[in-house]
């Protein structure tokens, strides 16, 4: 086991400089929204998804239904779906598969493709799990500590959610960037459903519809501009 977390613990140390302190604006976020540290443990431990757990935080406030709740979690978080393909036949000779499916958020699935590269044979395979759970350690340890901090500090942390926006326009700009062709056309349509939904529902319904919408999109897109000769990588 040594071994394994020796292998494991230089990997995460990227993930780790960002868990931490993501982790850490995620609790104050909680926090400031009426949920101390003991909320923030468990809602990591048994959540664990970053985008998620900061557009839970007004749905849990706003008292949304259950299955808003659900659907909204599908959408956001349904590229792991996808990407998380790549992986199956891999997990199925770890023991600890459920977990690892479980775990498999954004960053880890990076760390994983680099270990995979440099090691096609997949040696270490069973220090994948030690990557995983390092990685959850470090968000919930930034969570909490952020609750905390939010809980016990006097300061004012107006404009502490901002950093999953801030997170978002960064990944959003990196996409565009990349295919400006192709993903300049689904955020402006994505944008204007917001809008749109925003002014017909309402501040608390206009998210499900909005993203109803865009997934729709989205999907016509893609298949449309696959067959005009695109790359044929999904949206």
């Amino acid at each position: 086991m040594k071994k394994k977390i020796k292998y494991a613990f230089p990997k995460t140390l990227p993930v780790m400089c960002g868990y931490i302190f993501l982790g850490i604006a995620w609790g104050i976020v909680l926090a400031e929204a009426g949920y101390n540290f003991i909320w923030a443990f468990f809602i990591s431990c048994f959540v664990y998804a970053g985008s998620m757990q900061f557009t839970m935080v007004p749905l849990m406030v706003s008292a949304v239904s259950p299955v808003t709740m659900a659907v909204t979690t599908l959408f956001v978080n349904s590229r792991h779906l996808f990407y998380g393909l790549s992986f199956v036949e891999s997990f199925k000779k770890i023991k600890q598969m459920p977990y690892m499916i479980f775990g498999l958020t954004d960053e880890t699935y990076s760390v994983l493709c680099g270990c995979k590269n440099e090691d096609p044979d997949e040696k270490n395979r069973e220090a994948w799990f030690w990557i995983t759970i390092l990685d959850q350690s470090y968000w919930v340890i930034g969570s909490v500590l952020g609750a905390l901090l939010g809980e016990f500090l006097p300061f004012d942390f107006t404009g502490i959610d901002f950093a999953m926006t801030a997170l978002f326009v960064v990944i959003l700009i990196e996409q565009m960037l990349s295919n400006p062709k192709k993903n300049v056309a689904v955020a402006v349509f994505g944008m204007l459903s917001a809008v749109i939904c925003l002014f017909v529902f309402g501040v608390e319904k206009f998210l499900l519809p909005s993203l109803l919408i865009t997934v729709t999109f989205v999907f016509v897109f893609s298949l449309f501009y696959k067959e005009k000769g695109g790359s044929k990588n999904a949206v």
